[in-house]
Order: C-alpha cells, then structure tokens, then sequence
C-alpha cells in the first residue's frame, strides 16, 4: 500500500482533507507532527506521498508549506484538494465559554475566526499548536478547566471535548487547500495548473512587468500571484506564480524556457490537475476536443500524395 503522510494526529482537516480523496483513503495514512515532518518523510522514503496545507480562502498562504517547498526540498505538487472548513470552538465537558481564558490552536485557524475571538474572547491568551488536533489533545489532557480548542467537531468528539461555539469563522464561504506532494510530474490531463517560483536577476525597473509579459504574450491565464521574501536580505523578494496548463503542452514549455532564458531564475513546484467539482467535466471535455482535433489532424494527413 501507498504511504500518505498528512499534517496530524487524527481529527486534522488534512486527514478531512485526506479521506475526501477516494484513492487515497484507500491507502495507508500516516499521522506526523508537523508540515516540515511530512515534507522530510516523503523525502526519506519513510512515506510515499505527503498531504499539506498550503492556502485558505479568509487568512491566505499557510507560509510554511510555500517556503518548504521553495526553500527546502525538491519536492513537487501531485495534485490539490480543497475542502470546506467550518471551525468550531471546543473545551472538556462543564466549561461554559465565559470561563475561557486560553484558547489553543493552529495559527491559520486564529487567523480565520480573527473577529469571532475579539468579540467574543478578547481578553482570552491565544496559544499556538502544530495542528488543530494537536490543539484538541492539548486541551483534552490538560488539567486547567479554562482552556478551549480550535478545530474540527471530528477531533472534539474523538478528544472528548465538546462544542461550546459552532462555526466561529469570520466568513461563511470557508475553504482550504491542501497539496500532495511527492517525486515526478503527473500526466496532464487537460485541466492543470503549474506552479513556480522566480527568483529576479536583478532588482530594477519594470524586472516583474517583464516577468509577467512571458505569459501575456502566450495568453496564459495566471490563477495565482504572491511576492515572498527570498531570506537573503530586506526588501529581496521572490514570485509565486500559479498558471493554468502543464508542463507538457508546448505553450507552457515555450513560456517556462523563455523565463529561465532571459528573465529569472525559476524553480518549478509541479504540473498537476485543477481541484474542484467541475475539474472532472473539463478534463472530459478537454479530452474530447483533442481526440476530436487529433481525427482532423489525421484526416488531413491522409490526403498528402505519397510523392
């Protein structure tokens, strides 16, 4: 069986996040203790495959999965998924939410229900886990009664705590996106999505513009673009860019070619399918016009005299 590290231990959105994915909760999940233990699992062989969170639709990049990726390891995205998130707040039985003082969680939860917590527990010291599980745990063996959770109701439940707020979150529409990560490049399927990073040559005027013009020029759509420090020194950034299409088509190739020629140094992160409900019906119909494109091709082919 195929070893998937994911972000635990047990009751995490990423195994949420893991078991959405029919293939892979068919599989062997490993538990590890943070983002930096699956990424260095999966490149010891001590897992296949690596499950992390990387971006949320209220606090945004989850910046330890996007400088480990650019920064540390070679590594390369497989796919995504996105899941609905509802956050909940959670404390051992008989704790009223008057009595909390301390509330523990993982920083990007903090960041989602940011308003919730002022007006409801401003006072309250905030507290930082690996995991929201591992926030649960934390909870569920301490021996203070004014401590209080951030999580899943899954984790409440299989921690033994219980729900004292239900879906704290700022906002309702409350996604996050996880990526596997693993060796190779998977092959396309007609609705994917690269993602590199460009580091300048040279900071000078207009050097982004030009970065940018690569894909204007091809009519690439860009789904993706994040400045992050390089941590080479103040005021030095690097580029996130995510761009619809593979590796293996020869527009995204040509794009990728011209950038390393005479733009910027560019690490690239993977070529991988578009999550999504209507990612399936694309790539069928992708796949359709090709095999379509590819008879006329033929057809016309046929017609060339042998002379």
């Amino acid at each position: 069986m195929t070893r998937v590290g994911y972000l635990g231990p047990r009751g995490t959105f990423a195994e949420e996040a893991l078991l959405s994915q029919a293939d892979l909760a068919a599989e062997d999940p490993v538990p590890l203790r943070t983002v930096p233990d699956v990424l260095t699992a999966v490149e010891r062989g001590e897992v296949d495959v690596g499950l992390v969170p990387i971006e949320n639709s209220i606090d945004g990049t989850v910046t330890v999965t996007l400088d480990s990726l650019a920064f540390d390891t070679d590594l390369l995205i497989q796919r995504e998924v996105d899941l609905p998130v509802s956050l909940h707040l959670c404390a051992k039985p008989g704790t009223r939410l008057a009595d909390v003082r301390v509330v523990v969680s993982h920083p990007s939860p903090f960041g989602q229900c940011r308003t919730w917590l002022t007006r409801k527990l401003g006072t309250a010291d905030l507290l930082v886990a690996n995991s929201t599980a591992d926030a649960a745990q934390q909870v569920a063996a301490s021996d203070a009664t004014d401590r209080a959770s951030i999580g899943t109701a899954h984790a409440a439940e299989r921690y033994g705590l219980e729900v004292l707020a239900s879906e704290i979150e700022d906002h309702p529409e409350n996604e996050t996106r996880f990526v596997l990560v693993g060796r190779g490049v998977p092959s396309p399927t007609g609705h994917d999505k690269t993602s590199i990073v460009c580091f300048q040559r040279e900071d000078r005027p207009g050097s982004l513009l030009a970065i940018l013009q690569e894909f204007a020029a091809r009519a690439i759509n860009l789904t993706k673009l994040e400045s992050r420090p390089t941590k080479r020194g103040l005021g030095q950034y690097c580029f996130f860019i995510d761009f619809e299409g593979h590796l293996a088509d020869e527009l995204s190739a040509d794009c990728l070619r011209n950038l390393a020629a005479n733009q910027a140094e560019v690490k690239f992160l993977g070529s991988y399918p578009v999550a999504g409900e209507a990612g399936p019906a694309r790539r069928q119909a992708a796949s359709e016009a090709w095999r379509t494109a590819s008879d006329w091709v033929d057809a016309l082919r046929a017609q060339i005299r042998p002379d």
